[in-house]
């Protein structure tokens, strides 16, 4: 089976039912950059692919970063001057700042308030917010309940641990027909936020899972790890191998109901950055590009200057981008099968072209081959019907000089990969080409 074969057997809405299944069911787990919900994630995305788990010990050196202490959450509370409980880290996990230092402690309100964080542009919802390389603590709540908080003598509570542990990622590795790789990575620290997070994750999953029972020309790596640290810990940890890497996609914010965007690499014009704009370019959706700014989710990681490898980031609305991003109203309401289904085939159409983007020699390059007398074209001429089939068969053909690719013959006649694709399957059949690896110039 090919990817092309599992993109026309798939079932949308089935495949979309189950990733968004698997956001529900890592929803309520406090995911942060260690600990013990980052390792429940993980063992989650094991349950469905065969996920090898890493630990990297607190006070490794990664390049310029040291691998942080290991926290963890139980409880937290803030209970105001009548003993009522105002804030609960039952009710969310976004409740509690994230790797907040443990604390006991009777405050009034105006020393409080410094620790405590809402949205008044969003007075319903709750903020997400963090402290990881700086010893601190917090509490996020409704600009609501914020503004009802009255003077007096406030207790909170949070009982987390901040202490020697390990940073966790997981990483999966399907092995093709050549040791070139696929890259492609999402982050896995962040709490109860469906889109931001969940959706790539679940996405991702969703691809190793189909794409193993594929044949494969790449050998894909799956890297699912904290943001940042992370990333920097896996590439730190695999620098001997990063030669092999040939393109890569970081895929985050994949479940809501905007239009893909694609954010090129810093090379800018990379097979990774032509693949995915031959695939946006011919979905006839609603598409956006954005260059390349050391700025957002891990790509920044990948394409540093020392690392400097042809990684993408795809998604659909980004980052800071919707009203719901970083805040308690990123639930998986906000996710739609429909979505993630969509995000889903998009990532496969561009392995597609990948896997499919070859260079090829005509082997009859003086004048046109009689493609007549091969069944390759029409019986009877001067109708407008196979006008496409025939046009992709003879572009193929015009630049199969063993220096176009076939992403090259797509991009110039503007026909779309798959079309060129076929033809040249075609015209493979018919004894027509070669590859160009392997032929001699006629």
């Amino acid at each position: 089976m090919t990817i092309r074969d599992l993109l026309a057997a798939a079932d949308a809405k089935a495949v979309g039912a189950a990733m968004h299944a698997m956001v529900v069911e890592l929803y309520p787990l406090c995911r942060s950059i260690t600990g013990d919900g980052l390792r429940q994630t993980l063992a989650g995305i094991a349950r469905r692919i065969p996920l090898a788990i890493h630990e990297v010990p607190t006070g490794t050196r990664v390049f310029d970063w040291t691998i942080p202490k290991e926290w963890n959450v139980r409880a937290a509370t803030l209970k105001d001057p009548r003993g009522s409980v105002v804030v609960d880290f039952k009710d969310s996990n976004l409740h509690v700042v994230s790797y907040s230092t443990p604390v006991e402690a009777r405050l009034s309100l105006a020393a409080l308030r410094p620790h405590l964080h809402s949205l008044p542009e969003h007075p319903d919802w709750v903020p997400y917010r963090t402290t990881y390389y700086k010893e601190d603590w917090g509490l996020c709540l409704s600009h609501r309940q914020l503004e009802a908080l009255e003077d007096g003598e406030y207790e909170v509570r949070i009982d987390a641990t901040l202490a020697p542990g390990s940073l966790s990622y997981g990483e999966l590795f399907l092995p093709g027909a050549s040791e070139d790789e696929i890259l492609v990575s999402c982050h896995v620290c962040h709490p109860s936020l469906a889109n931001d997070n969940l959706a790539g994750v679940a996405v991702v999953t969703a691809l190793a899972e189909r794409l193993a029972t594929v044949a494969r020309r790449y050998s894909y790596r799956f890297v699912f790890a904290p943001g940042t640290i992370g990333a920097i810990a896996w590439l730190a940890r695999n620098e001997a191998g990063l030669g092999r890497i040939k393109h890569g996609l970081v895929a985050a914010c994949l479940g809501d109901p905007g239009p893909m965007t694609y954010k090129r690499t810093r090379a800018g014009a990379a097979t990774i950055d032509r693949a995915v704009l031959s695939v946006l370019g011919n979905s006839g959706e609603a598409f956006e590009v954005l260059d390349f700014v050391p700025f957002g989710y891990d790509e920044r990681q990948f394409n540093s200057p020392g690392i400097a490898l042809a990684v993408g980031s795809l998604t659909r609305t980004p980052h800071g981008r919707y009203p719901e991003y970083h805040t308690s109203a990123d639930n998986p309401d906000l996710v739609t099968p429909e979505a993630l289904a969509d995000s889903w085939s998009k990532y496969l159409q561009v392995f597609e072209i990948l896997e499919g983007n070859e260079t090829y020699i005509n082997l009859s390059p003086k004048g046109e081959p009689q493609l007549g007398r091969r069944g390759l074209y029409r019986a009877v001429g001067g109708g407008g019907e196979g006008r496409e089939k025939e046009l992709a068969l003879l572009w193929v053909l015009n630049l199969s000089d063993g220096r176009h690719s076939l992403l090259d013959v797509a991009e110039r006649s503007r026909l779309g990969f798959a079309a060129i694709r076929a033809a040249a399957d075609l015209l493979l059949e018919a004894e027509l080409l070669a590859p160009a690896s392997s032929a001699a110039t006629p």
